[in-house]
């Protein structure tokens, strides 16, 4: 005969504590990552940026400083010593909290002119152009500016109803020395 034997459903399978949190943990994750890009401030251009477009239509020996101006808009620099050289200089910066503006990409295209004002070398210059420039942190000292404590305590005597003084010279803030 046979028999029908009820066999009990297995236990339902509770989630374990490490899958538990494993939903959180990788929740909090996303939102941690997310949350950096949310506090970004946007991108900004910033200098007079030079499309490649815009100087494959330079020639050189042929366009001068008027049409290059034209084109491009003035330059960023110009040399320092001679006008010769034009300097276009862009940067996209972004602002990040807690931290200083960061340079993101930076451009700087230079033109070269010869004496007549005509257009003879476009080049772009990259990070193998750049040399650091180190801020030199000193003051000049300036004599007679700095008292010392005697000079301080004792600077005034003799001064207070000395030969040749007025009334009007003495007092506060009177008299040689003011």
């Amino acid at each position: 005969m046979a028999s029908s034997q009820n066999h009990p459903a297995p236990p339902a399978r509770q989630p374990s504590a490490r899958a538990g949190l494993l939903v959180p943990g990788l929740l909090a994750i996303g939102l941690a990552v997310a949350g950096c890009s949310v506090f970004e401030a946007p991108p900004t251009q910033r200098g007079n940026r030079v499309e490649p477009e815009l100087i494959t239509q330079l020639n050189p020996g042929v366009q001068t400083k008027a049409d290059v101006r034209a084109l491009l808009g003035s330059p960023s620099a110009t040399g320092t010593f001679d006008d010769s050289e034009w300097y276009y200089i862009s940067a996209v910066t972004r602002m990040r909290p807690g931290r200083s503006e960061g340079v993101e990409q930076q451009r700087v295209v230079a033109m070269q002119f010869d004496a007549g004002g005509v257009l003879r070398n476009i080049r772009e210059l990259g990070p193998s152009d750049m040399r650091d420039v180190p801020v030199v942190e000193r003051t000049t000292p300036v004599p007679g500016t700095d008292r010392t404590l005697l000079q301080a305590l004792f600077g005034n005597i003799g001064r207070v109803g000395g030969p040749g003084m007025s009334a009007a010279d003495q007092g506060p803030g009177a008299g040689p020395g003011r």
